[in-house]
């Protein structure tokens, strides 16, 4: 009977060696179902925004800083087109030594003799701006990931106030200081290039671009560098 239970002892320590070894190289239940995350569309829609092919169209919204400084807002109807729209304040002291020598257009011709008005200074009073653009854009993720590069054509309107002090002189007769306010309205094409970067953790979009701007009403010809950099949240 002894021999009996001697044996049942050894027969039952082997099979629990057995079930603890077997439970020792066994793969825990989390690491057995481990695979690559599948990340959600809502997931991947905050992951990278705008390159979301099947989540078109977007919509963007936020600020631009340069010339000008601006509320800009951004329609993306498809991974290739869109439309945007930009308003604000222009960089006036950009534009300082263009206001000045603006000064003489608004001369009278009736000076006689000796009679001269000399400029003094200006202030800028309001400088506001809107701009719309169409714009084309492609990938260039191989560049870097949630890149893109764009161009395109826009139409700015520009509406300016100044006010110049000036000096008159009449020879020996008369010395007199005086001011006058001009307004100036403007419109023209621009050329837009930059690109935009939005792979970020939040649906935000960031971008950098140049414009040309041609004056085709106020003073045809004057031409111009503008340009920026804005952020924009995207929805």
């Amino acid at each position: 009977m002894r021999l009996k239970e001697l044996a049942l002892f050894f027969l039952l320590a082997f099979l629990g060696s057995t079930s603890i070894t077997h439970g020792q190289v066994r793969k825990s239940p989390k690491s057995s179902t481990f695979r690559q995350p599948n990340v959600t569309r809502s997931k991947a829609r905050i992951m990278c925004p705008i390159f979301e092919t099947s989540q078109y169209p977007y919509q963007g919204i936020g600020m631009k800083l340069g010339d000008p400084f601006a509320l800009t807002y951004k329609f993306y109807p498809n991974k290739h087109w869109s439309f945007a729209v930009d308003g604000g304040k222009a960089a006036s002291g950009l534009y300082n030594e263009y206001y000045r020598n603006a000064f003489q257009t608004y001369l009278p011709d009736t000076l006689e003799g000796a009679e001269s008005i000399q400029y003094l200074a200006h202030k800028t009073t309001t400088d506001w701006f809107l701009e719309a653009k169409f714009l084309y854009q492609w990938n260039a993720e191989k560049i870097s990931k949630g890149l893109q590069l764009y161009a395109g054509l826009g139409w700015q309107w520009r509406s300016t106030t100044l006010t110049y002090d000036y000096l008159y002189e009449d020879g020996a007769f008369e010395s007199r200081f005086g001011k006058f306010e001009e307004s100036r309205f403007t419109y023209g094409p621009t050329g837009i290039l930059g690109f935009e970067y939005s792979y970020f953790s939040l649906p935000l979009s960031a971008f950098i671009e140049i414009e040309w701007f041609t004056d085709v009403l106020l003073d045809p010809g004057y031409q111009r560098f503008q340009g920026g950099v804005g952020l924009r949240y995207v929805f």
